[in-house]
C-alpha cells in the first residue's frame, strides 16, 4: 500500500516499515539543516527539533515555550515544560521575557509547529473545527504560542500528520495565526515580521512557499506518492511545481537514532 492510499501508510523500506510518523519526523528534521535558532512546538516539532540536533544540525539552539531557550536535554522531553528540559540549558526565563524579548524581538530563525487547519497562504487555525463557536465540532487546544512565532519567527515550519481535504481547507474554521498575506488583507493587527509558513511537511510530500503573496506549492512528493493525489486530497487547487522533487528515503542511521536513541518507548512515534 502507498502513501498516497486512504489511511496514508508509507511503504519506503530502509530497515524494516517506516512509519508515516518516522517519515514526517526524519524529513522535518532535514529542513533545519543551517537553521540556527527554532521554537520547538509541543509532539513531532519537539521530536524532529531533537533529531535534527543529532544529525544535521548539531549546533541548533532549541527554545520552548515554557521558557526553557538553548535546550540540550539528556532525554526527549514529554511536554514542551518537562523538567528533563533544563540541565544544560542556556536559561530558563518567565514566559513573559521569552514572548516579549525572544518571540517579539525576532531571535527565532524557524517557529516549528503543528495545526488542525491550514489555507492556501499558511493562516493555520488550532482553536475549533466547527463554525459555531459556541457548539463546535472540537475545542483543541488553541494557540499556545503559535500566534507569536508566526508573528515573530523569521519563518514558520508546519508539520501534519494527516494530509486530507479536512486539514487543508480553502477556509479555515478559525484564524488561529494569521499568514502575512492574510494580515495585509485585514485592518486589524500588525503585519507578522517574517516569511510565515515556508515549509509544510506531510505524509504525502512537502509544500513550499516563500513571498508575502505566494500560494503553498507542492515541491516534492515521497516515493510512490502520485502528486495528483496529493491536488486531490487538498481542499483547494494546489498548485504543483514544474521541477517537483521526489524526497530521499530515510536512512538506516536516521531511524537508529530516531527508534533506538530519541523514542524507544514511542513517546511521539505511534
Amino acid at each position: 500500500m502507498t502513501a498516497g492510499t486512504s489511511d496514508h501508510t508509507d511503504t519506503n523500506k530502509d530497515d524494516g516499515d517506516v512509519t508515516s510518523s518516522e517519515l514526517l519526523t526524519i524529513h522535518s528534521a532535514r529542513a533545519l539543516a543551517g537553521r540556527r535558532v527554532v521554537f520547538a512546538g509541543h509532539g513531532l516539532p519537539t521530536l524532529a527539533t531533537a533529531l535534527a540536533q543529532r544529525t544535521v544540525a548539531p549546533e541548533i539552539e532549541i527554545v520552548y515555550e515554557s521558557g526553557v531557550t538553548g535546550a540540550r536535554p539528556p532525554d526527549l522531553p514529554r511536554t514542551i515544560s518537562d523538567s528533563v528540559l533544563v540541565p544544560g540549558a542556556a536559561s530558563v526565563i518567565p514566559m513573559t521575557h521569552l514572548f516579549n524579548y525572544v518571540l517579539q524581538g525576532q531571535r527565532i530563525d524557524v517557529g516549528f509547529l503543528g495545526a488542525a487547519q491550514v489555507d492556501r497562504y499558511g493562516s493555520l487555525n488550532s482553536t475549533l473545527i466547527g463554525e459555531d463557536w459556541e457548539h463546535p465540532d472540537s475545542r483543541l487546544p488553541g494557540s499556545g504560542g503559535a500566534i507569536e512565532a508566526m508573528a515573530g519567527a523569521a519563518e514558520i515550519f508546519l508539520v501534519m500528520r494527516r494530509h486530507t481535504p479536512r486539514t487543508f481547507v480553502e477556509t479555515l474554521d478559525f484564524v488561529t495565526s494569521p499568514s502575512p498575506h492574510r494580515a495585509a488583507q485585514s485592518e486589524v493587527g500588525t503585519m507578522p515580521a517574517g516569511a510565515g509558513v515556508t515549509h509544510v511537511i506531510t505524509d504525502l510530500g512537502i509544500m513550499t512557499r516563500f513571498a508575502q503573496d505566494e500560494e503553498l506549492t507542492l515541491s516534492a512528493v515521497h516515493p510512490g506518492v502520485d502528486p495528483a493525489e496529493v491536488v486531490r486530497q487538498t481542499g483547494w487547487d494546489l498548485k504543483v511545481a514544474s521541477n517537483l522533487e521526489t524526497t530521499q528515503a530515510p536512512t538506516a542511521e536516521e531511524l537508529a537514532v530516531l527508534r533506538d536513541d530519541l523514542d524507544p518507548t514511542r513517546i511521539y512515534l505511534r
